[in-house]
């Protein structure tokens, strides 16, 4: 039977850290035995707010790519692809902003809250507003019916499938297929000093590649319970960013929630519950940092990886966008 197609990736702007792991990099791991995965370092998508600063973006292409394969990521099993060289992306995204306004656009909630988020105000970057109809080219020229995101994230499938039925209807036929957004049950982890979000530029992260020091500092400096005093002290655990990367990584659950409860009846200290924390983070990062060293120190396997897996991505769009253009009606050479 023919597997469902899912895509998924990342912006090029930096090496990977653990809420990427919890929030996606896992399940990739597993989707990768289920379905036809492409997944796309999006290195033009990391254009739209980083055209000051090319050179990251484009160092970023190989980052991106050896922490993919250091968590487990087979090429064998899943095709990884670099945006920036598959041209019907750039082609289906001109079509389609021929199929949205400027007004729907700005609705978008996902946009609307970056824009703010980032202080753009009137100076928004036109790739940065016009990301919607970039990200439908995508997700439709791979033929994918399956989008993993984070909730915030729903508002721009639904503009895709928009966008998909304002296509199909002008061709008369059912050319694309919508698509369906797939939120992870574990939610975005917080940065490690307790802010809502955690960034690779924001210094709150701990890196796929973190050294054993970096990820005993970073676990020492987070915050607990600012009222958990002493020991003895009624802790919790809501908020408390240890026991939320706990819930995140834990997989004993029945230690885990018996922990909890010693924490919130007090006699618990916070040294103890950090403790624990270190211990899983070094265990699950140590076996992916030593992979990651070794592949890196073999860039031309890495290269062929990502340029094998474009040039099969390359067929399965050029194909899609010949769909389109046939199917709009437009002069064919």
């Amino acid at each position: 039977m023919t597997r469902p197609v899912i895509l998924t990736g990342d912006r090029t702007t930096g090496a990977l850290h653990i809420g990427h792991y919890a929030g996606s990099l896992r399940n990739r791991l597993r989707f990768q035995d289920t379905h036809e995965q492409f997944l796309l370092l999006a290195d033009t998508q990391a254009l739209t707010d980083n055209a000051h600063d090319p050179d990251k973006v484009r160092r970023s292409v190989m980052e991106v790519a050896l922490d993919y394969l250091a968590v487990g990521i087979d090429p064998a099993k899943t095709t990884i692809c670099l945006q920036s060289h598959l041209p019907a992306l750039a082609e289906l995204s001109m079509l389609y902003l021929n199929f949205v306004t400027v007004a729907r656009l700005e609705r978008n909630p996902t946009i609307k809250d970056e824009i703010r988020s980032r202080g753009f105000g009137r100076d928004i970057p036109a790739g940065f507003l016009c990301y919607p109809a970039a990200q439908a080219a995508d997700i439709t020229a791979f033929k994918a019916t399956v989008v993993p995101v984070g909730e915030d994230q729903a508002p721009l499938i639904e503009q895709t499938n928009d966008i998909v039925r304002r296509i199909n209807t002008a061709a008369g036929q059912a050319i694309l297929l919508e698509a369906q957004a797939v939120i992870p049950q574990a939610g975005r982890l917080p940065g490690v000093d307790g802010k809502a979000k955690m960034s690779k530029s924001g210094g709150n992260a701990i890196a796929l590649s973190a050294s054993p020091d970096e990820i005993a500092a970073a676990v020492k400096a987070m915050f607990t319970d600012p009222n958990h005093l002493r020991v003895e002290d009624p802790g919790r655990v809501e908020g408390n960013v240890v026991f939320t990367y706990l819930d995140a990584f834990d997989e004993d659950r029945a230690a885990l929630e018996g922990l909890k409860a010693q924490y919130r009846r007090g006699g618990t200290g916070d040294s103890k519950i950090k403790r624990r924390l270190d211990d899983i983070l070094q265990a699950l990062i140590g076996p992916i940092r030593e992979r990651r060293a070794q592949l890196a120190k073999d860039p031309a396997f890495v290269r062929d990886v990502i340029r094998s897996g474009t040039e099969k991505a390359r067929s399965r769009t050029e194909a899609t966008k010949r769909e389109v253009v046939e199917g709009l009606g437009l002069f064919m050479l």
